[in-house]
């Protein structure tokens, strides 16, 4: 009768027994002395795994077996097994389909008696667990210690298959489940299994067609609430998550989660036939099928098939012409709400995509993401035939095209022909003389929007795609791609008639002209003959006198833009070429270049005379005058002749008492930087050079070499009167002074 009596309090909605600790009620006696013990017992049971204490034994037993990996207690209808008999009894309400207890208010049905007095709080907006740190409530005190964690940041779950780590003990059961593949919950209707029976249930909803949750401000239904709650965010306007990053706001809560791995470049799901990551597992499961070739989702109108069901869908309506999404500000219509969308921002100008690299803004995520390869270097699509690497698939179609010799795009006015019908297109303006894009700074007309904008570059200024290693900044992607094979060395395109290779086709073709002795292009005025085009129009502005690129800093001006960069490092000291075996900077690629060669030891260019050899051409053309006496260059101050021009400008500045490269520690002044850098040593007390024989060290170069000529003995310098060697050319000319008469030592 007592029993009885007890249990039909429980259907009474009064609560008697009342903690004074923390305000809970209870409806028996029993349960309140029991929960007492919380605020005044000491746990005395200590787990010896854990240290975690507990108030009565059996509580410790039962905690116990988690770390014995002991559970006694099997499902009869599955091999699952459980530590307690509760925790069996619970789960075989999955198998029976048993829900006992139902709500009230809208009849829903669930399994455990705590599930409806949470669903309940719904109903009654009642969130009675509130966080401390931020105004969020929950219905249940579990929620609210999960919750606080993410203030605290404890993750004290961690995954011994990976770095992850998780808030709660279930979070990880269920992501450990990746690792194993275990997928226990199969569904009837397909092959599909998953991983929660939650995830089951939902799936099941797409064959039967139950969309039970539905909007009331459009027509649309959901399979599940939280489906519904964030569609109504559309309506509503809501947008909850902000990035601390970027401000940039979000309406769902994994998009925030997305975004942010922008600003962490953490891509933790990756592939496992190729070196691409993604931020979400759909995505990565999306590409996978870009190796398997799988695209089981085919247009019953055409032959065309597609990886995903919602790809076909955007497909099909091409053929029935449906295009639901209409702009306000103008005509256009569209297939789909984010095509809508992107649209309308040229009409607002939003760019809300920036590159967090330079200055760049997109309109689209898509864009941005292929902007970025620009400056992360990625080329996933490579050419089967040649191995060549692009950023992009259409690139590396139209690369294809090369190899099968497939040119569909002919000039009805010419016998050329072209992979892309865009180059086509700008090709026959060449015949039509029509150059419709016009530089609103000077009078410059081009046959393409994309050269107008690189030309006005030149105006603004703007180079926005940087070198990541050095600082040198283009205006094109093209001259960035370029200029990064000067770091990498590479140079894919060889020359078949000597060993040399080039960084562009366009190199290679211009050199091989030096094989063939082809010079097509002459000029009118001296007769003179290039090989190259526009060798041809800088020879002509030394007729025409015409220098079109002015110094801002100065007075000179320049007949190439190339000349004009070069001087303009003297004015800003830049040297963005650096040789990667010392430390040594240059103005040009060239000149690093030919620095390198110092390095390698190459010296291709053999004087015939002796067996001497040169760094470049330039250098054997200037010593082969030592062999003929010529000295071309002479000063008009005291006739003395010199065999190459820069001589004769240093040898110049004696006379005019100029010394430009100033100490700024003493002031002395010296007529060749090289001086002055070798100067300053002095200061710095910098030895840079020593001696391995010794303990010796030195300011240049030639000193220490020089010097170790005291440990190998040699003596390169002799003199031809008698048998006499030195150490240094210094040596040997004192020396000779000894025998022309001179006291050298007065």
């Amino acid at each position: 009768m007592k029993d009885l009596m007890q249990h039909q309090s429980a259907h009474i909605e009064e609560k008697l027994y009342t903690c004074t600790e923390c305000t809970k009620v209870f409806r028996r006696k029993q349960n309140l002395k029991h929960h007492q013990k919380i605020h005044t017992v000491e746990k005395v049971y200590e787990c010896s795994e854990c240290c975690k204490a507990f108030i009565k034994k059996e509580q410790l037993e039962v905690h116990q077996k988690i770390h014995t990996g002991v559970k006694p207690y099997k499902c009869t209808e599955c091999d699952k097994a459980f530590i307690t008999n509760g925790g069996l009894t619970s789960h075989q309400k999955v198998h029976t389909g048993e829900k006992p207890y139902e709500c009230t208010e809208c009849n829903k049905v669930f399994r455990w008696k705590t599930n409806p007095k949470w669903h309940q709080q719904i109903h009654t907006g009642q969130r009675p667990y509130e966080c401390t740190e931020c105004d969020k409530a929950f219905f249940t005190k579990g929620n609210l210690m999960k919750h606080q964690k993410v203030h605290t940041g404890e993750r004290p779950y961690p995954c011994t298959e990976c770095d992850k780590t998780f808030i709660t003990n279930r979070e990880l059961k269920r992501h450990q489940k990746t690792h194993t593949g275990e997928r226990p919950y199969h569904c009837t209707e397909c092959d599909k299994a998953f991983i929660t029976n939650a995830n089951l249930i939902r799936h099941q909803k797409t064959h039967t067609g139950e969309k039970p949750y539905e909007c009331t401000e459009c027509d649309k239904a959901f399979i599940t609430n939280a489906n519904l709650t964030s569609h109504q965010k559309v309506h509503t306007g809501e947008k909850p998550y902000e990035c601390t990053e970027c401000n940039k706001v979000f309406r769902w809560k994994t998009n925030l989660k997305w975004h942010q791995q922008i600003h962490t470049g953490q891509r933790p799901y990756e592939c496992t036939e190729c070196d691409k990551a993604f931020f979400t597992k759909g995505n990565l499961m999306k590409h996978q099928k870009v190796h398997t070739g799988e695209r089981p989702y085919p247009c019953t109108e055409c032959d065309k098939t597609f990886i995903t069901n919602r790809e076909l869908k955007r497909h099909q309506k091409t053929h029935t012409g449906e295009r639901p999404y209409h702009c306000t500000e103008c005509d256009k219509a569209f297939i789909t709400n984010a095509n809508l969308i992107r649209h309308q921002k040229t009409h607002t100008g939003e760019k809300p995509y920036e590159c967090t690299e330079c200055d760049k803004a997109f309109i689209t995520n898509a864009n941005l993401t292929s902007h970025q390869k620009v400056h992360t270097g990625e080329k996933p699509y490579e050419c089967t035939e040649c191995n060549k690497v692009f950023r992009w698939k259409l690139n590396l179609k139209w690369h294809q095209q090369i190899h099968t010799g497939q040119r569909p795009y002919e000039c009805a006015e010419c016998d050329k022909t072209f992979i892309i019908k865009g180059n086509l297109k700008q090709h026959q303006k060449v015949h039509t003389g029509e150059r419709p894009y016009q530089c609103t700074e000077c009078d410059k007309t081009f046959i393409a929007n994309v050269e107008l904008k690189h030309h006005q570059k030149i105006h603004t200024g703007e180079k926005p795609y940087n070198c990541t290693e050095c600082d040198k900044a283009f205006i094109t992607n093209g001259e960035l791609i370029r200029h990064q094979k000067t770091h990498t060395g590479e140079k894919p395109y060889e020359c078949t008639e000597c060993d040399k290779a080039f960084i562009t086709n366009g190199e290679l073709i211009r050199h091989q002209k030096t094989h063939t002795g082809e010079k097509p292009y002459k000029c009118t005025e001296c007769n003179k003959v290039f090989g190259v085009k526009q060798n041809l129009k800088l020879h002509q502005q030394i007729h025409t006198g015409e220098r079109p690129f002015n110094c801002t800093q100065c007075d000179k001006a320049f007949i190439s833009s190339g000349n004009l960069l070069r001087h303009r490092s003297v004015h800003t000291g830049e040297k963005p070429y650096q040789c990667r075996q010392c430390e040594k900077a240059f103005i040009t690629n060239g000149e690093l270049t030919r620095h390198q060669k110092v390095h390698t030891g190459e010296r291709p260019f053999k004087c015939t005379e002796c067996e001497k050899a040169f760094f470049i051409k330039s250098r054997l053309m200037q010593h082969q005058r030592v062999h003929t006496g010529v000295k071309p260059y002479q000063c008009t101050e005291c006739c003395k002749a010199f065999i190459a021009k820069s001589q004769l400008k240093l040898h110049q500045k004696i006379h005019t008492g100029e010394k430009p490269y100033q100490c700024s520690e003493c002031g002395k002044a010296f007529i060749k930087s090289g001086a002055l850098k070798r100067h300053q040593k002095v200061h710095t007390g910098e030895r840079p050079f020593n001696c391995t024989e010794c303990e010796k060290a030195f300011i240049l170069k030639s000193r220490l070499m020089q010097h170790q000529r005291v440990h190998t003995g040699e003596k390169p310098y002799e003199h031809n009167e008698c048998d006499k060697a030195f150490i240094s050319n210094g040596n040997l000319k004192q020396h000779q002074k000894i025998h022309n008469g001179e006291k050298p030592y007065e």
